[in-house]
């Protein structure tokens, strides 16, 4: 069964260790379940991000949607930034790397986001994301943050990122309209 632990950086956040069962023939692994994440609701839409070495996607955010992240082959960098008025962990910065790691090709790991936290990743392989969501595309939720915002300060691994025209647009934290604010308590 998979290890489940909540991040020790932003509240809410799950690190997932995944198990991985084989023989002979190759591998299972089992990479969510939805009683892994207390208050987590039905994810409903599944997509995949398929993106090159140099990469740079975020910071993105939800004010009600959350995510789940498994990245099934290659290497990224995950930047996490707590945005919730009201959290015990606002401001705070995480950063996880996910997949194939220093040359192991099984670092069977998943990340659990929950609204409010700004989301992004730094391919440093090629890599193919999958990511779970538990609200249906609404471009109205779609929001971001500035990738190079000082008061993130991440760590993303790039020296010369590609980022596209959209989150190259993202104001910075100090600067985030009213009312797109996430709240710690706020979830519909």
């Amino acid at each position: 069964m998979a290890t489940i632990t909540e991040s020790r950086v932003i509240a809410g956040v799950f690190h997932v260790s995944l198990d991985v069962h084989g023989d002979e023939r190759g591998s299972f692994v089992e990479t969510y379940r939805r009683s892994w994440f207390p208050n987590g609701r039905e994810m409903v839409q599944s997509n995949r991000a398929q993106r090159g070495a140099g990469s740079l996607v975020g910071l993105h955010y939800h004010l009600h949607q959350a995510d789940y992240w498994y990245v099934i082959s290659g290497h990224c960098r995950v930047v996490l930034h707590d945005l919730r008025e009201g959290s015990p962990t606002d401001r705070a910065t995480e950063i996880i790397d996910l997949g194939e790691v220093d040359g192991a090709a099984n670092n069977e790991r998943g990340v659990y986001i929950p609204p409010g936290v700004a989301h992004g990743f730094a391919a440093l392989s090629d890599l193919t994301l999958t990511y779970l969501v538990d609200g249906y595309y609404n471009a109205a939720d779609e929001l971001g943050v500035a990738w190079d915002d000082p008061d993130v300060g991440a760590d993303w691994g790039l020296s010369d990122p590609v980022v596209s025209e959209r989150d190259k647009t993202n104001p910075p934290r100090n600067q985030l309209l009213a009312g797109r604010q996430p709240n710690f308590g706020l979830r519909r």
